[in-house]
């Protein structure tokens, strides 16, 4: 099994050329699941993990959110980046606390996001935000470790949605320290192509949904370096979930379970996964 350290350094290596896919489990099932189709690596995602425990997402508290980013790592051989939020707190000093935190999960990445959860005022002034990715840079450089640090700005999810603003911020964000940005809200190609130019030669991560229709190899093709779900794989699970409920207790009708894979294919996977842990052990 890999060290912590060698999934570190795996993770910072896949952000230097290609382009790879870093889907988002909500639990540790969904997670060895991901990692037997061969992704490289996995990310959390703070929606999918809220849904899990009857919270919307970012209601999860500062230390069940840590004990769920560990939980992935033991779980798992394959590096995991961590959807941290604003790193549950407003002050640089304290996101930098709470980054050492997460960053003795055994994390090999994280995210710093620039959204307030205010709705009175959505996004994190623009030197406080650089501050805030600031502090999260000088955290990891105190750990000691290679953790790969992603700088969020959140506008174009609908809180602003000036392309040129989000920019602007991304380039300052790599500028205070951060190793991959990510806007996610950019959908189109123009966009993205608009984002990657702008903070070359730094890697950029690419929030994927359906209504982009743009597939990996367009996006390698328009130079991302990383492309992740967010909570869309806990969605589809809950739109099967909620689909089939609904129509049990409106219709009485159980179609839906025509669709659901059977428990033998289930059962099998995790028996042959539980030994192949037990024969790593």
């Amino acid at each position: 099994m890999p060290t912590i350290a060698d999934r570190r350094r795996t993770f910072r290596s896949l952000h230097e050329k290609g382009c790879f896919v870093l889907p988002n489990p909500w639990d540790v099932g969904s997670a060895r699941y991901l990692q037997s189709l061969g992704f490289k690596a996995l990310a959390t995602t703070s929606a999918g993990a809220a849904y899990a425990v009857a919270l919307p997402d970012g209601g999860v508290p500062r230390d069940a959110m840590l004990a769920h980013i560990a939980a992935l790592v033991a779980a798992t051989d394959v590096p995991v980046n961590a959807d941290f939020g604003a790193g549950f707190a407003d002050a640089p000093e304290e996101v930098a606390r709470n980054v050492r935190l997460c960053v003795e999960t055994g994390v090999a990445g994280l995210s710093i996001e620039d959204a307030t959860g205010n709705p009175a005022r959505p996004l994190y002034d623009f030197d406080l935000s650089v501050e805030r990715v600031r502090a999260a840079r000088a955290a990891i450089d105190a750990s000691g470790t290679e953790v790969t640090l992603t700088g969020r700005a959140e506008g174009m999810l609908g809180y602003d949605r000036d392309l040129d603003a989000a920019i602007r911020r991304l380039v300052a964000y790599a500028d205070a320290g951060a190793d991959c940005l990510y806007a996610p809200g950019i959908r189109t190609a123009e966009q993205i192509a608009a984002v990657v130019k702008s903070v070359a030669p730094k890697p950029v991560n690419v929030l994927m949904s359906a209504a982009a229709g743009l597939t990996v190899d367009d996006l390698a093709g328009l130079g991302v370096r990383r492309i992740s779900v967010g909570g869309a794989l806990a969605r589809v699970a809950w739109g099967s979930f909620m689909r089939a409920a609904k129509e049990i207790a409106t219709q009485g009708r159980f179609d839906a379970f025509a669709t659901a894979v059977p428990m033998a294919e289930i059962n099998g996977f995790f028996r042959d996964d539980l030994k192949r842990r037990a024969i790593d052990a």
